[in-house]
């Protein structure tokens, strides 16, 4: 069995009691079954800090990019127009998305390095009253940098648009309260900062927006109204659920609790982070963002240039030493991420920093 640690932004490592929960075959049809589904909705309310009367939670099977496209192919219609903000690969798969769906849209294009500007976003709504939705990234992990989505929020509301928000890899690791910013949908992943395993992605949403998507859905699968309706019956997913990932899920969310909420965890990603970024600087690895705009989920570096290794050589030497950390995705510059959230503690950043360090000396004295 394979032991090292994953140093990426999802899937990530879990706890091996998350892992156990799994070991447990359970049945769709059970009412105990439905009844974890029902907790798991619930509790996802609470760390929106989203009341129930206004807003509600769906589970859907897949990856993250099936929730976004759940939302984005169900709620924006024939006659609306979707504005997507893209500074990075997830912000382009929206357009991604739109374009397989056939929806309308225009994009607005930011540098990768660069945080989306509010008062852009402001004068392109108002230049365009067409467009009735808004849709962007919030931590866009192809590079780590963290978008301001409470300011985008706010011209977003104050035009009276619809606001949707990927926050796969930043939710469960950080505060986003829903219902104060006046987010519409906001969608995440079971294999993100909740520390569960990939196998669905779950939807918060307004309510009311919701019940307005009945007969939208481009895709049957996807329908976002047809699996909120039947899940909100009693809690049983439309078709056949991942129930081993649907238990490791509930316990990763009993795990969240126990460690302290969010905020505790928030805390412990930041550390982790803070402590990564100065231990690769002194070892003269530069960092893609400039520190302001930088997240706490993952981090690219420059890979130094005139290496006499590639990275290639670093990834394997490093895994073989128990952890793994990721490819660039920034296509304009040679780069490489390390993620820190999961079941990442300080020993696990100052480990790896000693074998970089290891790995250079080897290197150096050839």
């Amino acid at each position: 069995m394979n032991t090292y640690k994953l140093l990426t932004p999802g899937p990530l490592t879990t706890t091996n009691t998350v892992k156990e929960e799994m070991l447990f075959d359970h049945c769709t049809w059970d009412d105990d079954y439905k009844q974890i589904t029902q907790h798991i909705r619930r509790a996802l309310l609470d760390l929106a800090g989203a009341d129930e009367k206004e807003y509600t939670v769906v589970l859907m099977q897949g990856s993250g990019t099936f929730g976004v496209e759940t939302v984005l192919s169900s709620v924006v219609g024939d006659t609306d127009k979707l504005l997507i903000v893209a500074n990075g690969a997830y912000g382009e798969r929206m357009v991604e998305i739109a374009a397989h769906n056939r929806l309308n849209y225009v994009v607005y294009h930011e540098k990768y390095d660069r945080i989306p500007d509010a008062e852009k976003i402001e004068a392109m709504l108002r230049e365009d009253p067409a467009i009735t939705h808004v849709s962007m990234v919030h931590s866009e992990t192809t590079s780590g940098i963290l978008n301001d989505i409470e300011s985008v929020a706010k011209v977003v509301k104050d035009n009276g648009r619809v606001f949707i928000v990927d926050a796969m890899s930043s939710f469960g690791g950080m505060d986003i309260p829903v219902q104060a910013l006046g987010i519409d949908f906001i969608v995440s992943s079971a294999n993100k900062c909740i520390q569960g395993v990939p196998g669905f992605s779950f939807i918060i949403a307004r309510r009311s927006l919701v019940i307005a998507s009945a007969g939208k859905a481009r895709s049957l699968s996807l329908d976002l109204y047809d699996q909120w309706e039947t899940m909100e019956k009693d809690g049983k997913w439309r078709f056949t659920s991942p129930t081993h990932v649907v238990l490791a899920f509930d316990q990763a969310l009993e795990e969240l609790k126990q460690e302290g909420g969010i905020a505790a965890r928030s805390r412990r990603y930041n550390d982790n982070n803070h402590l990564l970024i100065q231990r690769m600087k002194g070892l003269g690895f530069e960092t893609y963002i400039d520190e302001q705009y930088q997240g706490p989920i993952i981090t690219t570096f420059y890979f130094p240039e005139n290496a006499d290794y590639t990275f290639e050589e670093i990834y394997a030497y490093i895994k073989a030493r128990g952890y793994a950390i990721y490819p660039g995705k920034v296509t304009q510059a040679p780069t490489f991420r390390i993620g820190n959230i999961g079941e990442i503690y300080e020993e696990d950043i100052q480990k790896l920093c000693a074998i970089i360090e290891e790995f250079l000396e080897e290197k150096k004295n050839g």
